[in-house]
């Protein structure tokens, strides 16, 4: 199965402001390294705020706001209802990886946004997709 990571809608508008990310329709780049994903809106479901069972096994998972939907969850912001469960949820994009790690290392645009950055991506080569976050992530914190 492909790598699939969560990306929260606030902060993915922080990175977009800062510039550290590109957004076009449903993808995103990671301008530095020039790695893109393809998006769905999803939800990250933080807790289930009733009481009652979980029983649709919900907490601590990411799920596409269309699987939701089919479900029969209701989604306004934060808040989710699926028949008498609420959830707090945090609302963002769910992205996939657009080719494989070696094809996006050998390629010619990450070959030229490396040349020209002057970031966190300037000196080790991240082995793997994971390892690329990390440091993208890492960098946003500081």
């Amino acid at each position: 199965m492909q790598n699939r990571v969560f990306f929260p809608e606030q902060a993915l508008n922080e990175w977009v402001l800062e510039g550290a990310v590109d957004l076009r329709g449903s993808e995103l780049m990671i301008l530095a390294e020039a790695r893109k994903y393809q998006l769905a809106e999803a939800v990250r479901v933080m807790r289930e705020v009733t009481g009652g069972p979980d029983t649709n096994d919900l907490v601590g998972r990411v799920k596409s706001k269309i699987f939701l939907m089919e479900l029969g969850a209701e989604l306004l912001e934060t808040s989710m209802v699926l028949g008498d469960n609420a959830y707090d949820v945090v609302p963002g994009w769910l992205g996939a990886p657009i080719g494989t790690f070696d094809e996006h290392v050998t390629s010619e645009e990450r070959k030229n946004a490396r040349a020209s950055a002057t970031n966190e991506f300037a000196g080790d080569e991240p082995r793997t997709d994971e390892d690329l976050l990390a440091r993208f992530l890492l960098e946003r914190l500081k």
